[in-house]
This record gives structure tokens, sequence and C-alpha cells, in this order.
């Protein structure tokens, strides 16, 4: 009899459960699969032995993964219905932090292909009658500055920006989702079309865009309509528009091809190489220089060596990490008075031990086949 209970009653709330996610009502159907998981695992405390048991362990994995993702989902979305009628938020350059190209240190081979594929063409459109490229993908490890130069791109043609978070564009209301997205695109060609570059930012875009073999509804009609916005930028009646869609990922091997193929432009944002990681720890600590003295025995080249295979990101918060070490031990130990020490090799060889690299080295070959296979320049 309880067998039989179980057994029913976690079918019920799973079918309960797809159903709703498949409508939108995320809400409801996280109740059902959080009650259909609590029943599965019941029967598998009951009889562990089960000819069933493997079944159901494969069921309340994958239940458990839409669960975390939609909890996420409904923690980040704060807007109703009714709120999403609002216009679409804009960030104007004189709202954005001043960071420019000349800003950024290195990264010039992804600086050149910006200019080819956004810079020149917003600045003499007429040189290019065949048209430009609408959407770019910027792809590489984590903490290589893809956010940081998508930023400083939209600064150096003033163009208004409109950031796009995958996971708040998606909507437990059915039908929002999609609708999020056409809005968006609404706006940007708006304002284009008085004059202004726009540029549609959306970062970790494989969050919504990547293909799920157990996704549902929502998830596939946002996907969709964003597909559907892109080829209309290429359309006649648009293509002069310089409307741009900018996109970042770390995972880039989880999109579809139909995704890859609207991003004409996929450019690859490394890692920063030896000579890199000396000017970008040159150029930090520079701005430590503004307050604190730095010792003779400071030796810049070591600092690359000793960070191989850092992230951009990483280097920045090791020398930030110093900072913060410098800070307290002035007010710790001369209590706020005087002139702080200057800063030694070993103030950053402390920090770098234990502050490991955020890139996986074992998928930097990875990023090095898709790029060959995908990347363009």
């Amino acid at each position: 009899m309880v067998l039989e209970y179980l057994v029913e009653k976690s079918r019920e709330y799973a079918s309960k459960a797809i159903e709703a996610d498949k409508k939108g009502d995320y809400e409801k159907a996280l109740k059902y699969y959080k009650a259909a998981v609590e029943l599965m695992i019941k029967y598998l405390r009951l009889y562990p032995d089960s000819s069933m048991a493997g079944v159901y362990r494969n069921i309340i994995r994958k239940y458990r993964k839409r669960i975390e993702l939609l909890e996420k989902q409904q923690e980040k979305i704060t807007i109703s219905p009714q709120q999403n009628n609002n216009d679409v938020e804009v960030l104007w350059p004189q709202q954005r932090k001043p960071l420019y190209f000349k800003d950024i240190v290195d990264l010039e081979n992804v600086k050149r292909a910006l200019k080819r594929a956004v810079i020149y063409p917003v600045k003499n459109p007429d040189l290019y009658p065949l048209g430009w490229p609408k959407g770019i993908l910027l792809f590489g490890p984590p903490g290589c500055g893809k956010t940081l130069i998508a930023t400083a791109l939209a600064n150096e043609i003033n163009a208004a920006l409109i950031d796009v978070n995958p996971a708040t564009i998606m909507s437990k209301w059915l039908g929002e989702a999609e609708k999020n997205v056409k809005r968006v695109f609404q706006k940007a060609r708006e304002i284009a079309s008085k004059g202004t570059p726009v540029i549609i930012f959306m970062d970790e875009v494989d969050g919504l865009l990547q293909e799920y073999s157990d996704e549902v509804g929502g998830e596939k009609r946002a996907r969709n309509q964003f597909l559907m916005e892109m080829d209309g930028l290429a359309e006649k009646m648009n293509n002069r528009l310089p409307v741009f869609v900018i996109g970042t990922t770390n995972k880039p091997w989880n999109l579809d091809i139909g995704f890859i193929r609207r991003f004409e432009k996929r450019i690859y944002v490394p890692p920063p190489d030896k000579n890199v990681r000396k000017q970008l720890f040159k150029y930090y600590i520079g701005l430590l220089q503004r307050k604190y003295k730095v010792a003779e025995d400071l030796d810049l080249g070591k600092l690359a060596e000793m960070t191989k295979g850092y992230s951009s990101s990483d280097i920045y918060t090791i020398v930030k990490s110093v900072q913060e070490n410098m800070a307290e031990e002035f007010h710790e130990k001369q209590g706020g008075q005087g002139e702080p020490r200057p800063i030694t090799m070993e103030d950053f060889i402390k920090v770098i031990k234990s502050l490991r690299p955020s890139i996986d080295p074992n998928k930097l070959e990875a990023y090095k086949i898709w790029n060959r296979k995908h990347g363009t320049h």
C-alpha cells in the first residue's frame, strides 16, 4: 500500500511540476518538483533494493538540478508583470565609469578586432555598403577582461548601453521572458534610429542561450525570441542602424550552432602572458605608489613568473590584497600614525602563496580548440 502510494503520488507531483514548468509558472513548478523529490527519497529509504531505485536516483538528480536553477532565478527576479511594462534601463555615457581602450593593459588583438567590427563602422558607415557585424561574442577564461573591454567599447563610440542579465530576463510569468527580450531590442532600435549607437550587452550568454536536454517552454521561447531579434537586425529596414549585440561567455562550447552563426565575430580573450602580467603588476603597483613607497627588492619580472596561469583579475586581487595587508599593519602596529613602511617583495610572495589562480589549466586547450574551430578576427 505504501509502495503504491509513493509511486503514484511522486508521478502525480512530477507531472504537475513539468506542466507548470512548461507554462512558465516556475513558482508552482518548484513546489511540485520538491514534493516529488521528497516522495522519491522516502521510496528509496523504504525500498533501497527495488529494481526502480536507479531510475529514481537519476530522476532525483535531474529534478534537484532544475530546482536549484529555478530557485536562483526566483531570487533574482524581483519584478512583477506590471513592473515589466516599465521602460528598458539604459546606461548613457555620462552614467558610466570613464573607461577607454587606453586604460586597459594589452588585449591589443581584441581591441583591433573590435575597432574593425564596431568602431570604424560607427565612425564611417558609408564605407560599409555591405553592412557590418551586428553580433560580437567575446569568449575565454573568467577574469581576463571580457566585461571590462565591452564597457570600454561602449565609451569609445559614446553608445547607449543596455545591460541584459540572462538570470533576470527570465520571468515566472507566462510569456514574459520573450516579451522582455523583444522590449530590449525595440528600445535599442528606437535609440539607434535617432543616431546614437547602442550596445546590447549580455554577460554569460550561455546562461540563456545554450540548449538544455531538459529545458522547458519559457527558456526555449526566450532563446528563440532572441535569435529572431538578432535576425531582425540584419533585415533591410534595420541593417544600417548602429545596434550591436555584445555577448561574453566562459563556456563557448555550451552554445548551440544557431546562436554561434548569428554572432559573426567571435573573439578570443586570452589569459595574460608573462609580459602582460608584468605590465599589469606595473600598472596596479603604480596606483599604490600614490600612497605607499616600494622597496628596491620588488622584482616585477619575478612576480610575473610566479603568477603563470593567473588571470588579469587575479593580478588585481593580489595587489589589492597587499594593499589591505599594508593598511591593516599600519593601523595595528603604528596606530594609524606616521607613514606606512615600503612594500617589499615578501609582501607579494606571501599573498601569491595563499591565492591560487582562478583559471582551470585543463580548459585552456579547450578554448584554443574552440577558437580554431569557430573564432574570427
